[in-house]
C-alpha cells in the first residue's frame, strides 16, 4: 500500500506589491490629502514669490514695504506648513503600524537623525534670518553675498533636507511605512522645486546684483 500524500495548506507568499499594500493604503482620503498638501505647499509659495517679483503685489499690500511684504509671505508659509504637518500626522495615524520599526536601534537612529536635522534647521535660520529664509530675494531683499558656511557647506538646500529628515523621523517613531512614503514624496517635491525653480532664480538675482554693481563702478 502507498502512504497518502501529505497536504500542506500554506498560503502563497505575498508579492512585493501585496506586502506594500498591506502596510500602505494609498486609497485612504487622509493619505491622499497629505500627498496633495505636501505638493501644494511649495507650489503656492513659489507662485506667490514669482507674482511678487513681477507685480510687487505683496509689497503693495504691506503698504509699499518689501520687508513687511516678505513678513506677510513668511507668516503664510509658516502657517500653511503647520497645517501640512498636522495633515501628515493625521494621515500616518490613519495607517497600519509596522512593529519592526519599534526596535530600540531604529528608534535611536531616528532620534539622532532628528537632532541632526534640528541643528541644521537652526543653523540655516541663523545664517539666513527671516527674509533669507522666506524668499526675501523675490522682494529684492538680498544678502551681501550668497551664504556658503555651515550648513550650506554640506548641503545646497539644508532647510529642505532637514525638513524632509524630520518628516522621516516622525514616520519612523510612529511606526508608519505610509509616513515613510509620504516623507519620500516630500523629498521629491522639494528636490524638483529647488532644482528647477528656486536655485535658478536665486542664481539669476545675484548675477543681476553683481552686474548692477559692476555698472555702477564703471560710472
Amino acid at each position: 500500500s502507498h502512504w497518502p500524500k501529505s497536504s500542506t495548506n500554506n498560503p502563497p507568499a505575498m508579492t512585493a506589491i501585496e506586502s506594500f499594500r498591506a502596510v500602505v493604503d494609498t486609497t485612504r482620503p487622509s493619505f491622499q490629502l497629505a500627498a496633495l498638501i505636501i505638493f501644494l505647499a511649495p507650489t503656492i509659495w513659489n507662485i506667490l514669490g514669482r507674482l511678487e517679483y513681477r507685480t510687487r503685489g505683496l509689497t503693495n499690500l504691506a503698504g509699499g514695504s518689501p520687508r513687511a511684504g516678505c513678513y506677510l509671505l513668511a507668516a503664510w508659509i509658516f502657517g500653511f506648513s503647520l497645517y501640512r504637518d498636522a495633515v501628515f500626522l493625521r494621515a500616518i495615524d490613519d495607517q497600519t503600524r509596522y512593529a519592526p520599526l519599534d526596535k530600540p536601534e531604529v528608534v535611536l537612529a531616528a532620534g539622532l537623525l532628528g537632532l541632526a536635522a534640528g541643528a541644521v534647521l537652526a543653523g540655516s535660520y541663523w545664517r539666513l534670518g527671516i527674509t533669507g529664509t522666506y524668499l526675501g530675494d523675490y522682494f529684492g531683499i538680498l544678502m551681501e553675498e550668497r551664504v556658503v558656511g555651515f550648513p550650506f557647506n554640506v548641503s545646497d538646500h539644508p532647510m529642505y533636507d532637514a525638513s524632509t529628515a524630520l518628516f522621516l523621523v516622525k514616520a519612523i517613531l510612529a511606526q508608519s511605512p505610509a509616513g515613510i512614503v509620504l516623507a519620500l514624496w516630500v523629498y521629491v517635491v522639494y528636490r524638483v522645486y529647488s532644482h528647477y525653480l528656486e536655485e535658478p532664480f536665486t542664481t539669476f538675482v545675484y548675477e543681476e546684483k553683481a552686474k548692477k554693481a559692476k555698472r555702477q563702478k564703471v560710472r
